[in-house]
């Protein structure tokens, strides 16, 4: 379980050194889905199969409409991929700070500490994401509902500001 996790983590890592160092929206957001995905991994194997699930079909969601703005209004015929010169030498610097910041803080990692929910079963009677679920529902309702109507105004200030001058967001530049 431990090298699943470090492997989760790494790929993190690495997703987000992709995102960082990529100048063209195509790449960065595929870089942020496999973003989404390694953090959610990192909570199946802590014991949040339903959260995880539940926030990356949402995460997903919105990285739909964020991919779909960018397609739209970037106007490179030929984007920076992540094999050329320049992308490449942010990548590496990246990387590089990363392990030295990673050096720095490396005494106080164990592998002792990388215990998973179902692994203490017989302490608990429910599964931690089953109760948090029936508590976000009964107690969090109306925070739910303050969550869609924010995300419902956010989309039509994005979709105002990207409209220009009395034309679509999806124009020939």
């Amino acid at each position: 379980m431990t090298f699943v996790m470090y492997l989760f983590l790494f790929c993190f890592v690495l997703g987000l050194v992709a995102v960082a160092s990529n100048p063209s929206p195509y790449f960065a957001a595929l870089g942020l889905v496999i973003v989404a995905g390694m953090g959610c991994g990192v909570l199946v194997g802590f014991g949040g199969p339903f959260l995880s699930l539940i926030l990356f079909l949402i995460y997903l969601g919105g990285m739909l409409v964020v991919f779909a703005y960018s397609a739209a209004l970037a106007a490179e015929p030929y984007p920076e991929g992540w094999g050329s010169r320049s992308v490449l030498v942010y990548m590496v610097v990246y990387v590089v700070g990363v392990f030295l910041i990673s050096g720095f803080f490396w005494g106080g990692w164990y592998e002792g500490s990388w215990v998973g929910v179902d692994e203490v079963v017989e302490f608990s009677l429910l599964r931690g994401d089953a109760g948090g679920v029936a508590s976000m529902y009964s107690s969090g309702g109306w925070m739910l509902v303050v969550s869609a109507g924010v995300l419902l105004l956010a989309l039509f200030v994005v979709l105002e500001l990207t409209r220009g001058l009395s034309r679509g967001a999806v124009r020939a530049v």
